[in-house]
């Protein structure tokens, strides 16, 4: 129970729909034992003993019965379902909540589709558990200490002989938890990487068919999907050896019964009425025994649920707030490097080794190198995506670490090479970090973008709904709309990596007249692998392998001979062959 003791703070609240649920559950099932005492008052009472005057009335205290059970039974059902429902409603809600404050570290290793598995089917499953599978297990638990109790009552002696039976099925039960629950977790996680395919297939959709690479998918769906039918079938088949076994056990007990107890009415120790009440007591034994088996398949199927919803919840958020964390509205903002070192998790090599630098407000600073040298690192350092293993990130003065994250990141406007815009509008995704900007200020971000002009040409204009991370708007057209968005924040710090990579050179030059205006009083980072997006920069940080390699303003680089210089020139030769393959 060690994971229900851990996910406690997600029902306790509501148990007092539990309680209800249990004491109308009680209820019930002590109404249902009044069932064979009723039949055994008519046939020792109203038949034997030829009281036919009481049958009419036993009938009707009979009927009377079932309609005071039918309504406790809806009580009950009623307040555990409420009580199932309204817990999990708290812990979907925390999980994504978690999941919105968990590090980039965690999702470096993280499945798309198995965190979706564990918000959707893992949270039902334990939902399932709460709403019936504790109700069961007291349910089982209230019967056979009423039902053994009736049953003493009638005869010591039949009661002894059919608990024979109990400790054998103890066993039994006991042995098939031990092997449903790996089987139910192996389920989970099976399921888990299904969904990851599934959504990986999905998101790819334009890479998989542009490479025809149909068949591919299929097949690596297909070893998934096998991988998750035999483990449903191994499942399967240890349910199908342990049922039969637990209802043969509950068969035993009956046959017990029926030669042990017609010895006793024979002898005349026992009333014919009794026997049959004690057969059917034993009847509502025997149906908690037999689904004692489905009980604990659904505690199983639970736990496991429950256990990988506390991966998540248990996992460590490594990056917070600080006590007292600084509160600013706005920084000033002079950025700066002290021999700062990272290395992500999992890998062996540095992503940046030693670097220092500094960048006084107002100021462009431009990354260049070859792709995994260490540029992007640079900006995901003074957001705090990452922690330094070395070193200090500082911003006006201050470690990055004394300001709020919040506050910290409001003043930070990051526009991606991979643009991701949500399926809504386009004045939505512009404002996405400034919901109360107005329109004028989005469309003066939108135009400073180069955005407006396309904008206006689309069928509903800014109110145009957007597709799934922005589908039917171009690459080019989708990292516009991302700028503009990073202007509409109005930050501190702009951070473009390689935010023009995916427009025409003209398009570019037009941006970056409108980013001018822009970058007026702020630090501004460019990260491009095109010298013509960065070459205007106060100053040029090149990297290789996680160091600063040289540095400098794009004519002293030129005439170094350096890194740069080569960019420069096969760049160069690049542009000089497509302009001669389009004069000649």
């Amino acid at each position: 129970m060690e994971t229900f003791k851990k996910l406690k703070q997600f029902y306790m609240p509501y148990k007092h729909l539990f309680i209800t649920s249990m004491i109308f559950l009680l209820f019930v099932n002590a109404i249902t034992i009044v069932y064979p005492i009723i039949l055994q008052i008519t046939i020792d009472e109203g038949v034997v003993g030829k009281k036919y005057s009481w049958i009419p009335y036993l009938a009707l205290g009979f009927i009377g019965i079932m309609a005071v059970k039918g309504i406790a039974t809806f009580i009950q059902q009623y307040t555990g379902d409420m009580f199932g429902i309204t817990s999990v409603y708290r812990l979907r809600n925390e999980l994504y909540k978690k999941l919105q404050f968990l590090p980039f570290k965690y999702y470096d290793n993280a499945k798309t589709g198995d965190l979706m598995s564990r918000l959707t089917s893992d949270v039902e499953g334990f939902r399932f558990f709460l709403s019936f599978g504790f109700s069961e297990l007291l349910r089982f638990i209230f019967t056979l200490t009423i039902c053994f109790g009736v049953m003493f009552y009638y005869s010591v002696s039949l009661t002894f002989m059919t608990m024979i039976s109990l400790p054998f099925l103890a066993v039994v039960v006991f042995r098939f938890d031990k092997l449903i629950h790996p089987a139910f977790r192996g389920i989970r996680r099976s399921f888990g990487r299904l969904n990851t395919n599934v959504q990986e297939n999905i998101s790819g959709i334009n890479t998989v068919k542009s490479l025809s690479r149909e068949e591919f998918q299929n097949s690596k769906f297909n070893v998934s999907n096998e991988d998750f039918k035999d483990r449903q079938i191994h499942t399967s088949d240890i349910w199908a050896k342990f049922f039969p076994l637990m209802e043969l056990i509950g068969n035993a007990c009956i046959v017990i019964i029926l030669a042990y107890g017609g010895y006793l009415v024979i002898h005349e120790k026992l009333s014919p009425g009794e026997l049959v009440a004690f057969y059917s007591l034993v009847g509502y034994i025997i149906e908690p025994i037999i689904n004692l088996g489905f009980t604990i398949n659904m505690f199983s199927q639970s736990k496991a649920s429950g256990e990988r919803l506390l991966e998540i919840l248990e996992a460590d958020e490594e990056i917070f707030d600080k006590k007292n964390a600084i509160e600013v509205e706005r920084i000033h903002v002079d950025v700066e490097f002290q021999n700062v070192t990272l290395k992500y998790f999992g890998d062996e090599n540095e992503a940046i080794k030693d670097v220092s630098f500094k960048a006084d407000k107002g100021k462009v600073i431009g990354l260049i190198g070859a792709t995994g040298s260490g540029k992007t690192t640079i900006t995901q350092l003074m957001t705090r995506f990452y922690e330094p293993v070395k070193g200090e990130v500082l911003i006006d003065g201050r470690p990055v670490s004394d300001y709020s994250l919040q506050s910290l990141r409001f003043n930070i406007g990051f526009v991606l090479q991979e643009s991701f815009l949500f399926s809504s509008t386009i004045k939505s995704n512009i404002a996405y970090g400034r919901p109360d900007a107005s329109m004028e200020e989005i469309i003066h971000a939108a135009k400073l973008a180069q955005a407006h002009d396309f904008i206006m040409e689309l069928p509903d204009g800014y109110d145009t709904m957007l597709g799934e991370r922005g589908l039917g708007l171009s690459g080019g057209q989708k990292q516009r709309i991302a700028i503009a968005r990073a202007i509409c924040l109005n930050p501190s710090i702009l951070i473009l990596d390689d935010a023009t990579s995916a427009v025409d050179m003209d398009t570019e030059f037009k941006i970056q007249e409108g980013l001018r205006e822009v970058m007026r009083d702020r630090t501004t980072f460019i990260i491009a692998h095109r010298i013509s997006s960065l070459k205007h920069a106060d100053e040029i940080l090149v990297f290789e392998d996680g160091k600063i390699v040289e540095r400098g303003k794009h004519e002293e680089l030129l005439s170094n001979g350096g890194p740069y210089e080569r960019i420069y020139t096969i760049q160069y030769k690049d542009q000089q062959a497509i302009l001669q393959a389009q004069t000649g």
